[in-house]
């Protein structure tokens, strides 16, 4: 299977996963009574997809099983090691090039599969209207998740998960501001931040969690 194809059946499958998740969850009702409060577990849907990388899963991989055949060679000669070492960088190389080539996910892939899902999760629950609500939120989500994704590891996607949600609700209430005419609605955003947090590092930790068993 050529790698644009693999790449493409990911991105489907993340996708089918994400809206399976997102109408599952539109039909439990929360027993919180504040509009827009809810889990939000579609979204470790798009942070697995943000930090997705296989090149450096297997660069990773391979710099771990480098560094210990060198420690075995270079008990028998200079020489010998440091010419394993060559073909170790090399092959070294190749598999991160192949990971890269192959079904790792890049930043612009992860919006994709955000926005198909919003576009669909819209058309199948039957809110059109809630469509300016979760794309107003998932940009400004998505947006703080890749800024914060420079800045943290993959053992603190939780910590993306927190902040990614944080500014999810923000952008919903602004865009219900905007299109209510209501600045009154801002009351309600201190407590969609706490709910935020707690809901954030959940769908973090369970992104987190399925990313280090790959």
């Amino acid at each position: 299977m050529k790698p644009v194809t693999k790449k493409l059946t990911l991105m489907a499958i993340l996708v089918s996963l994400a809206l399976i998740i997102f109408i599952i969850e539109a039909q439990i009702p929360l027993p919180v009574p504040i509009p827009g409060v809810k889990l939000g577990l579609a979204n470790a849907v798009t942070l697995f997809a943000l930090f997705y990388d296989t090149g450096k899963s297997r660069s990773m991989h391979t710099g771990e099983k480098m560094q210990t055949r060198d420690n075995v060679q270079a008990r028998d000669s200079t020489q010998a090691g440091d010419n394993a070492q060559t073909s170790d960088n090399t092959q070294a190389g190749d598999n991160a090039k192949a990971g890269n080539n192959g079904q790792s996910l890049t930043t612009a892939d992860a919006f994709n599969i955000l926005f198909c899902r919003i576009i669909l999760g819209a058309i199948f629950t039957g809110r059109i209207v809630a469509f300016i609500y979760s794309f107003s939120g998932g940009l400004f989500g998505f947006t703080a998740q890749v800024v914060m994704k420079r800045f943290i590891s993959r053992k603190q996607i939780w910590v993306c998960g927190a902040v990614g949600a944080v500014f999810h609700n923000a952008g919903q209430i602004l865009a219900a501001i905007v299109i209510t005419g209501t600045p009154a609605v801002a009351a309600y955003l201190p407590v969609l931040i706490i709910a935020g947090i707690f809901t954030g590092i959940i769908t973090g930790f369970i992104a987190q969690f399925t990313l280090e068993r790959l």
